[in-house]
């Protein structure tokens, strides 16, 4: 799979988590902060960066450059996921299913911006195990980025979307 060109999407983004985090030295602590972004053009594109920086916005210009770089292709079915999926990032795991047309969004804070991101309208999650905001957001990518439609399920099998559906 070849990468996404960030430059040729009208890419949004938004600040999922901000954190300080500090180093202890011999002359006391240095205190940096660590911000997780999640970039997307709401049509199917979505990346999620994390930056870290002495100062916030600097963080969230790092963390915007990174998801830029990381970005991948969400198969969209209507306004909805193809199939029920669950994503996991180390401890965090997000149970992502389809909906119906008129459903919304339901899903917590960091899952509903990678969702909203990704231009994905109708979709039921729950958020299992950890909620670490990073690693909910990798698990929601890495859910997301392990969709797959019917045609690519029928390509990879050799037989037609009908044979497949039945």
């Amino acid at each position: 799979m070849q990468p996404i060109d960030a430059s040729k999407l009208d890419l949004k983004e938004k600040v999922v988590a901000i954190n300080r985090v500090a180093k202890v030295v011999k002359g006391g602590r240095n205190f940096r902060f660590s911000a997780v972004v999640v970039v997307g053009d709401g049509n199917g594109h979505v990346g999620v960066g994390s930056g870290k920086s002495i100062e916030i916005p600097d963080a969230i210009r790092k963390g915007i450059e990174n998801a830029k770089k990381n970005l991948i292709k969400v198969p969209i079915v209507g306004t909805t996921i193809p199939h029920e999926v669950i994503g996991k990032s180390g401890s965090g795991r997000v149970l992502l299913m389809p909906a119906a047309e008129g459903t919304g969004i339901i899903a917590g804070g960091p899952v509903r911006t990678v969702l909203e991101l990704a231009g994905i309208r109708d979709v039921r999650t729950k958020s299992l195990r950890s909620n670490n905001p990073r690693n909910v957001v990798n698990a929601t990518i890495q859910g997301l980025s392990s969709l797959k439609t019917v045609e690519e399920v029928a390509e990879l099998r050799g037989k037609s979307v009908e044979e497949i559906l039945g």
